[in-house]
Order: C-alpha cells, then structure tokens, then sequence
C-alpha cells in the first residue's frame, strides 16, 4: 500500500508501474536527487500535483495486479485449511 508519507523512491521500489503513475503527472522523479529522500506528499507538492490523486493512482495501480499463484489452475489460493 502507497503512501503520501512514503518516500518517491519506495514508491519507484514497490512496483514497475510507479514509474509511469509519477510521469503522468510531469514529475520525472527517477531522474531526480530528491527522490531518495522526498515524500510523495512533498514531491507531488513540489510539481504543484494533489498528493492524494497520485496516491490513489498508485494503489488502484497494485490493485489491479493478480494476485500470486501457486502454479495450480482453477484452484483458490491460499489452499483451505
């Protein structure tokens, strides 16, 4: 789960597609020094961008990814117990 509080780089870590949340919104925050630092708050500020609308990209981002498998099909994951 993203956070307004989490750091821009974190966010670039936690998934492939944050990238691309952080571009659409003209914040080029892999190419920037304070990306290691800086908070999303701080950063979306910074480029005049409402934190909470990246925040929001970024988890229905993770969201929408599929959830991990065990290999076996038509079967639910985690196993009952």
């Amino acid at each position: 789960m993203f956070t307004k509080e989490m750091s821009i780089l974190a966010a670039l870590e936690a998934h492939p597609g944050a990238r691309g949340v952080f571009e659409a919104h003209g914040m080029s925050c892999c190419l920037c020094i304070g990306a290691a630092s800086g908070s999303i708050e701080s950063g979306a500020i910074m480029h005049q961008v409402d934190p909470d609308a990246i925040v929001g990209e970024l988890n229905a981002l993770a969201a929408s990814e599929p959830k991990p498998s065990d290999g076996r099909r038509g079967e639910p994951w985690p196993p009952a117990s």
